[in-house]
Parts: C-alpha cells; structure tokens; sequence
C-alpha cells in the first residue's frame, strides 16, 4: 500500500489535513471530531464525486495509462487511483492538481474537486468521513464522554459547542447544528448500515446542557436502542480503566472496499487504512466491548438516567 505499515498521511488517502506529518491534522474541534465548514450548504450533488471519477477514469485511458502508471505520477498506489474512479475515495486538493498535471488537462479536475470541497457542509477534513459513513455497511464506535454525532439531539448538540465557544455568533451556532444534525439521516435511510455505539458513563452522567437538555439527549438514544436502529453498549465506572479512555474511535466497514478506522483526541484526528493498523483498532474496541455492560443492562441504565434527569427539571 506505500504507508510503511503506518498511519496513512491524509494526503496519501487524498483527503483532508493538507499532508500535515502522520496523517493528522490539527482544526479547532468541538465534540466527537467534527470540524464543521462555516457557511457552505450541501455538497454539489449536480457534479458529485462519481462524476469526478468517471471524467478521471476517462481522461487516464485517453492517455494509456494504467492506474499503477498514474499513481505513480500523483504518488498514490495504484489502488487509490482506483478508488477515485469509484468514488469510494475522495482526492483531496493537492492530489487533484497533481492529475491535471500527470494528464495535462488543464486544471479542469482541480476546479472539480474545489467546487465539491467549497459546497460541502463540513471542512476539508471531516467531509471525507461524512461521506465515507454514508457508505459504510456497519459503523462500530467507542464516543468517549460524548454522544457521538450520529446520536445526538438538537439542545445537546448546541450544549457542546456553547461549552466549548461561549461567545459564538448565533448565526454561526445554527450553522454548526444544523450540519451536524443532517447526518443521523442516515440512520432513517433505506441503506441503514448497523451501528454499534459504545460511550463511557461519564457521557450520561455529566449534565452537559442541563437535566431536560440530558433527559432528551438520553430518551433519544434510548428510543433508537429499543426501535432497533442502533446497538448501545455502556461501559461504567465500576469497570476502571480500559482500552480507550484516552479518545474516541469509529472502525466502518464497507461492502467494496477495505474497512477504515478513525481515531481522534483533543487536537488531532487519523483516518487509518494500514489493514495492521485497522486490525489492532479492532482489537481495542473488541477489548473495549469486553467491559461495557451487556445491552439490556445498558439501555436500562440510560433510561433511569433520563428519569433521574427529567425529575431534577
């Protein structure tokens, strides 16, 4: 694959991060990664990524050149180029602009791939990730001391990014929320891929937002626990240490291609393809699985959290 059995770069995978050293990337972030584009509204579904791949795929044959020949141009494996023609991976700018080079068309793929970079609703970085959980046929994520993104409520999702920037614009506010809320749609969708969610106790117990804010925030996951749509997993207090309580992570599997996974602290994100690496991803999270509650014993303990909650208002 050409990563040295490494964390890929972002700029390797042709997303995000601008090739910043160790595939990270470092934004100002609010909860569970997501690095919200200001401003922007929806992708560009009239020009959309497979319409990128399919110009690519064309303009390489027209050059007889193969996909290992290319690659070695833009300095992606031959795979990669692949996958760009698929659409089941995104190139990011700098990669783009290495095509028009290669293929001598005239910057025709850099004005393609900015166009689609400019309309989405989340930055550079995180937007390959929105798009790649779209994808996915299964989701597994461990999301720390927070709800993930996918299960989050509207009031929590505003008590997050009030925590952590007190003095944002209301209009800016609304904007995050709104980007980040459109992507649970997925879960409603005739491709719903199965997603299983383990968060820390700290996650239910912090009263982030206040009690009808929390109460909300867990009746809501409670109510996708019991309809089905999710599998939650709880790990308590009573189970001490485990294998990710430094930061949070999500592993997606894919029907057509190899699974990823995405790891995240306070300051810096990866996205990780090194199939070594996803494998010991998996290993944590099984390891982490190990000392949640079992689901029944989980989704109890949420809903008397909500209850607790919702007597305090």
């Amino acid at each position: 694959m050409g990563h040295g059995g490494r964390y890929v770069t972002l700029s390797s995978l042709g997303v995000g991060g601008g090739g910043m050293p160790g595939g990270q990337w470092q934004q100002e972030r609010c909860g569970n990664g997501e690095f919200e584009h200001m401003g922007a509204e929806r992708f560009n579904q009239k020009i959309g990524w497979k319409y990128f791949g399919t110009e690519l795929k064309l303009a390489r044959e027209e050059k007889g050149l193969s996909q290992q020949q290319l690659g070695a141009l833009i300095f992606v494996s031959g795979s990669y180029v692949g996958q760009f023609e698929s659409a089941t991976r995104k190139p990011q700018l700098d990669v783009a602009e290495r095509i028009d080079v290669a293929l001598d068309t005239k910057g025709r793929f850099t004005r393609m791939c900015q166009e689609l970079i400019d309309s989405s609703p989340f930055s550079d970085n995180f937007a390959i990730v929105a798009e790649l959980e779209q994808q996915a046929i299964s989701i597994c994520e461990y999301g720390g001391q927070l709800f993930p993104g996918l299960l989050q409520t509207e009031a929590y999702t505003r008590a997050i990014y009030l925590a952590c920037q007190p003095l944002i614009p209301k209009e800016e506010l609304d904007q995050l929320v709104a980007a980040r809320l459109a992507r649970p749609k997925l879960l409603a969708g005739p491709t719903t891929p199965l997603l299983w969610v383990i968060i820390d106790e700290s996650a239910i117990r912090r009263p982030l937002g206040g009690p009808a804010t929390m109460a909300g925030q867990l009746r809501h996951v409670a109510e996708l626990a019991e309809n089905g749509l999710i599998i939650l997993q709880v790990v308590p207090f009573s189970a001490g240490g485990h294998a990710l309580q430094e930061g949070n992570m999500r592993i997606m599997a894919f029907a057509d291609a190899p699974p990823l996974a995405y790891v995240e602290g306070p300051f810096a994100s990866q996205l990780i393809d090194d199939p070594a690496m996803v494998a010991k991803c998996g290993m944590l999270y099984d390891l982490v699985r190990a000392s949640a509650l079992p689901r029944e014993a989980s989704l109890a303990l949420v809903k008397a959290a909500a209850e607790e909650y919702a007597r305090e208002q």
